[in-house]
Parts: C-alpha cells; structure tokens; sequence
C-alpha cells in the first residue's frame, strides 16, 4: 500500500445518512436535540458508514505498545521494562482497561509496535515497527521509512478487523516515555511552547517535569521537524504507537468504522491523521477530554467535543472504553424509542434562537 496514493482515496462523509439520522432523533418523543453530543455522535457514525441504521457490535480497543528512548533522559518514573509487563498483563485480561472493556463488552486487543526487547507471548499481535525508538534528544526517533511503516501497520490492523466484521473502535496505547513524545508531536504541529504542551505524565516531580520539558526543547531543537509535513514529525520526535494509532484513524476513515479518541497521546495521533487527510476526521469521536495540559487544545484543534470530562488519564484507551455504553445508551434510544406518531403528541418543531442539537 502506497501511504499517499491511499490518503487520496478517503472519501468525505456522507450528508445524506448524517440528516437522515438527525430526521430520525427528530421523530423520537422527546425534546429536540436533549441527548446533546449523544445524538451528534450517531449522526456522525451514520454520515461515516453512509447508514443511518447504527450498529455499535462488535467492538475492539486496539492498544498499541511501544517503547521510547527517551527515557533515557530521566523523564519518567519508571524504566521501559514497565512497557513489557503491562503487555503480558493485557493478554492476561489483567489491566484497567481490560477490566472496563468487560462492562462494555469491548474485545482487548494488545499490539507489540515496538517493545523494547519483547518475548513474544500468546494474546499479543506482533506488527514490530523496530526494538523501541531512538533517544529524540540525540537524533532522530526513527527513519521516515518506519514512521510509514507504522502507519500502514495501523491501517491493516482496522483492515483486518473490519473483515472480522467489528463495527466499533476504541483506540489505546501502553510505552514508557510516551507523554513526552506526544508533547512533543502536539508543540511542533500546534506551534506551541514544549511548557505549554506537557504534563507530569504517570507523576512526575516537580524537578521530573523540568526535565521532561528541557528534553522535548532539545529534541525539536536538534530535529528541526517540519510542521507542515506530520510523517517527518512522527518520525523526527514522535514514536511508533503514535503513527500507529494514526494509520488506525486513517483506516476508520476508509473502512468505515469510527474509532474513538481515547486521551491525550490518542489525541495527537488523530491530529497527525487529519493533517494527512482532512477527510480522517469523520471516523473520530472524543471519548473524554484528558487531564495532561495539552488535553483540551488537541481537541479544539480536531474541532471535536468530549463526551465525559473526567479528569482521566490512565491510558491503555480507558477513556475510550469509558464513553462506549454511552453511545449504547445512545443507539438504544435511537433504534427502539416511541415516536411522536406512536405516542399521540404532538411533534415539537424547531423554534427561533434554539439549537436542536
């Protein structure tokens, strides 16, 4: 798959089935627009699948891991043989996210992009990016070849489960040193101060969060990378899970099926997808608006909405995870809701100055 010729191909969505939706939530008994975002997020599902009859089952979080030398600089509080463990619990069904996912009915689908010396383990898909990227204080994170690499792994990841039939994607990532590449991805593409765009990531001290800032400064001051190109980004200061989760906003987009936002890192990942095609942005939903500094203006830059505000910031797509039986409440009054016609009242009808939606 030629990555370029590929992003040409996606189309934009489908106004036809989003107002066929949105005439649908009309004819439902209740005020107009009174599920808020709850029924802007099935119009959209139905402008990206070109169907207005929503179908939410099955579903997958696809959790993307990967290590960063970047670590190396002392801007965690922990090594990168955490990114490993927390593999092997997520095949075991063990981690935070795999105990929501069970409440949602959410399959957890652990990926190796690129721990660092992983021993490969039943439960977990190989799609190897390379053994953890480089130090982005001394050069590059990783070729441009591999950032492409990782993109398409991304996109054959929601190939592959589309064919499966899933109709539902939550996005996650598990690697040590991510926060920091993430914040360093979201400065160059915002335009914006490294201070600005991070956080103390899994609970950095004070002296920690300097660091973490001084060694982002240093990356984008030694890579030099070009905004306006995001695989040079990624490549130069980003890491695999990121352009990973990239390619999987892309393939949402031309596979139709909407891949839920999870938090911060995600966040990024789905702006480095718009910037490659603005036409990605239909298969996004925001599940939760992160806690980490950076959290609120990715999402103004998606120009998209959180469904939960939380103060979450757990990773591994918890926040993902957390907004799905929202959308199943959602489709449920959707599909088998009383009409205005079935119930004898009378239909309300839009007045000046409201909004219906």
């Amino acid at each position: 798959m030629e990555l370029y010729e590929f992003l040409k191909s996606i189309p934009p969505a489908d106004e036809k089935a989003r107002n066929e939706a949105h005439q649908h939530w009309m004819e439902c008994a209740k005020p107009l627009g009174s599920l808020g975002l709850l029924e802007t997020a099935l119009e959209d599902i139905a402008a990206l699948t070109k169907d207005a009859q929503i179908k939410l089952f099955p579903r997958a979080v696809l959790v993307l891991c990967a290590d960063n030398g970047v670590v190396a600089q002392r801007v965690t509080q922990t090594d990168s043989s955490v990114t490993s463990a927390v593999a092997y619990n997520l095949a075991a069904g063990k981690t935070a996210v795999c105990r929501m996912a069970a409440v949602a009915k959410c399959t957890v689908v652990p990926v190796d992009f690129g721990i660092r010396d992983f021993v490969p383990v039943s439960g977990v898909l190989n799609r190897r990016v390379g053994n953890g990227t480089a130090d982005i204080t001394q050069g590059p994170a990783m070729t441009r070849a591999q950032a492409e690499q990782a993109i398409r792994n991304g996109v054959e990841l929601v190939r592959q489960y589309a064919e499966k039939g899933i109709r539902l994607i939550a996005t996650g990532e598990m690697g040590i040193g991510n926060t920091t590449t993430a914040s360093a991805v979201a400065s160059v593409l915002l335009h914006r101060e490294p201070a600005q765009m991070t956080g103390r990531g899994a609970g950095l001290s004070n002296e920690g969060l300097k660091r973490k800032i001084s060694a982002i400064e240093n990356a984008i001051e030694k890579n030099r990378p070009d905004a306006s190109d995001p695989v040079d980004v990624l490549a130069k200061v980003g890491g695999f899970d990121i352009a990973g989760m990239c390619g999987i906003f892309l393939g949402g987009a031309a596979f139709r099926i909407p891949v839920l936002i999870d938090g911060f890192i995600s966040a990024v990942a789905a702006l480095c997808a718009t910037r490659l095609c603005p036409n990605a942005t239909k298969a996004m939903l925001a599940s939760h608006v992160s806690a980490e500094p950076a959290g609120s203006l990715l999402l103004q830059a998606l120009e998209k909405r959180p469904l939960i505000t939380a103060g979450m910031r757990l990773g591994e797509g918890t926040g993902a995870v957390a907004a799905i039986p929202l959308l199943d409440m959602a489709q449920a009054v959707y599909s088998e809701c009383y009409t205005f016609e079935q119930s004898g009242i009378e239909a309300y009808t839009p007045q000046e100055g409201m909004d219906e939606r």
